[in-house]
This record gives structure tokens, C-alpha cells and sequence, in this order.
């Protein structure tokens, strides 16, 4: 069976969400945010949520939504902390091909503000640099598919996205 879905895992920043988006409008696919998801689920902004449960419950809360999606023809983009939940990723994996968008340091720095406001499940201490070395053996651990974002464009990422996917999946380009 061809998996019928694209899920985006990736450090916040490495653009899942805006990749997302123009790749699903490119493929006909829906669109899916799984952190909008755990927002509107919650009635909570994800900051709101960190601050009210703590990051486990918070990681709690994310690994139950994300191993709740039940879609077809969809990109997912998920949260960057989804990799925390086992049960979340072994239900992604089974639901579509997983696709880690990579990004050097230096660029995630460039592209986030701050941590907390954004919603980021970050320890207290923890920097950065520190949650991307935590966070980048999961990725590549759950990882069909490794993209290289660095220094590309949107366009060039998708379709990068796309060739990718169509040689897992043993289809050519009609």
C-alpha cells in the first residue's frame, strides 16, 4: 500500500508549516497543522498550554493529538517536540512518508524569535543549540526522507519534497 499522506518533522523554523502549505497546494493535497490542531483542541494558544501543564503535559497532549489524525492526501506538518512522542511517530510513519526538514543552526537562529512566545516545548535553560542536539537524532531517526533546506527556496524544497516521495514510492513523474 502507497502511503498517502506527507508528514513534515523538523526543528521550529525549518519551515514545516510554509513549506507545507505550498506543497499540498502543489500536489492537491489538503493541509494539515497539527500544532493548530492541539490549539483548537485545547482552546489554548501552544504557549498558553506549556505554561498551564508544564512541557509534559504539554508532550502529553501532542503525542495524543498526533496519534489521533486520520487523513488521506494530506501534508502534516507537526510541532517540533513531536518526535517526543512514540505513539504520535509510530502512527505518523504508519499514516504517510516522514519528511525531516533539516536546517544548520545558524539559520534556525536567524529565522526564530523567542522561544516561549512562539510555544516551543523548551526546558528552562535549555538553548537552542541544545534542543537541536537533543532533537536531531529523533528526527533522523524517524526520517523516510532527509531534505537539506539550507540556503533554498520554498519552490525548490517542494519539489525536492516531491522527487523524494515519488521514489519511495516507485511512481514517476506523470
Amino acid at each position: 500500500m502507497t502511503k498517502e499522506n506527507i508528514v513534515l518533522i523538523g526543528m521550529p523554523g525549518a519551515g514545516k508549516s510554509t513549506v507545507g502549505v505550498v506543497l499540498a497546494k502543489n500536489m492537491g493535497y489538503s493541509f494539515v497543522d497539527s500544532d493548530l490542531l492541539i490549539q483548537e483542541q485545547e482552546g489554548k494558544l501552544l504557549h498558553e498550554i506549556i505554561e498551564e501543564r508544564g512541557l509534559e503535559g504539554f508532550n502529553e497532549v501532542e503525542n495524543q493529538v498526533n496519534a489521533a489524525i486520520n487523513i488521506s492526501r494530506a501534508v502534516i506538518a507537526t510541532g517540533g517536540s513531536v518526535v517526543y512522542g512514540v505513539q504520535a511517530m509510530e502512527h505518523l510513519k504508519q499514516l504517510g512518508t516522514v519528511v525531516y526538514l533539516s536546517l544548520p543552526y545558524e539559520e534556525l537562529e536567524e529565522r526564530l524569535g523567542d522561544l516561549n512566545e512562539r510555544g516551543v516545548s523548551i526546558r528552562e535553560g535549555q538553548t537552542l543549540a541544545d534542543l537541536m542536539q537533543e532533537r536531531t537524532p529523533l528526527y533522523e531517526r524517524y526520517a523516510d526522507v532527509t531534505i537539506d533546506c539550507e540556503g533554498r527556496q520554498i519552490r525548490e524544497i517542494v519539489q525536492m519534497i516531491r522527487e523524494a516521495v515519488r521514489k519511495i514510492d516507485g511512481k514517476e513523474e506523470k
